[in-house]
């Protein structure tokens, strides 16, 4: 039986991550802000990921109930709006999660690692292509954890354990619903671009109505976890606009934003 740490593991993707790891005879243990609900048959520590002695304390009671073979990264944040618009707290308390958080788990989770033990980011679709209006908050920082997973996994092999990103696609979580409400509030808060938003809100709408369910995102992990030789990323659920789109030049792919977001002439 192998024992996997998983954070944001009362969320949609980190419940299923969980499940499906139980149901295979593995031991998941997550942490997340809330213990799990009554009757779930894991361990979920509370832990702040923004909270490092939070945090250190959860890792320590993880790493008494024995070593790791992996952890796996689902905690997450989203949000969106315009960058200059929002405020200095909104955009560090995102990083602060999406991130750092990653950052201080993986520090401090390693000396509990058995030997081939895997590090899984989930970052998202976005991480690698060009960030679309509006949604540069979310975008930098899933790119940034990209990143920091190429560089980790540089280190990490020298130390016998892969790093593995997974970048999905829309999946059918609680981040939809409040993907939703954050572009209902900056609708209706946008000084500055009030018809762009509208039109995006239709585009978001569109996109995220081909989600995938968090089992399906689970069993990616399953995967990568459990591979001989895992691969260092795997996509799920890539939208073909959006990677139509970051073929074409850049200046291209600014007329296009400008000609899809702009304000209908009238007739």
């Amino acid at each position: 039986m192998a024992r996997y740490l998983v954070t944001g593991a009362n969320g949609g993707m980190g419940r299923a991550i969980c499940r499906l790891l139980s149901d295979c005879g593995d031991e998941p243990v997550g942490i997340d802000l809330a213990p799990a609900d009554e009757g779930t048959p894991w361990t979920v520590i509370p832990a702040d990921l923004t909270d490092a002695a939070s945090l250190e304390a959860a890792i320590r009671t993880v790493g008494e109930g024995g070593l790791l073979d992996g952890v796996i990264h689902a905690a997450g944040l989203y949000d969106l709006g315009s960058l200059v618009e929002m405020d200095e707290e909104r955009f560090v308390r995102i990083f602060n999660v999406n991130l750092f958080g990653a950052y201080r788990v993986n520090r401090l989770a390693l000396p509990y690692f058995n030997a081939g033990a895997r590090v899984v980011i989930i970052t998202s679709e976005l991480a690698p292509l060009s960030p679309l209006p509006f949604t540069g908050l979310y975008a930098v920082t899933k790119a940034a954890l990209d990143r920091y997973a190429d560089a980790l996994r540089m280190e990490l092999q020298l130390l016998g354990y892969p790093v593995t990103v997974i970048r999905p696609g829309a999946v059918d979580t609680g981040m939809l619903p409040a993907s939703t409400a954050a572009l209902d509030r900056f609708c209706e808060s946008t000084e500055l671009y009030p018809v762009n938003a509208g039109r995006f809100k239709e585009i978001v709408g569109r996109v995220e109505a081909k989600k995938v369910p968090p089992e399906k995102l689970a069993r990616v992990v399953l995967r990568a976890i459990k591979a001989k030789r895992p691969k260092p990323v795997y996509a799920l659920n890539r939208n073909p606009l959006l990677r139509l789109l970051n073929r074409l030049p850049r200046r291209t792919q600014l007329r296009v934003i400008r000609r899809v977001l702009k304000k209908p002439k009238n007739r």
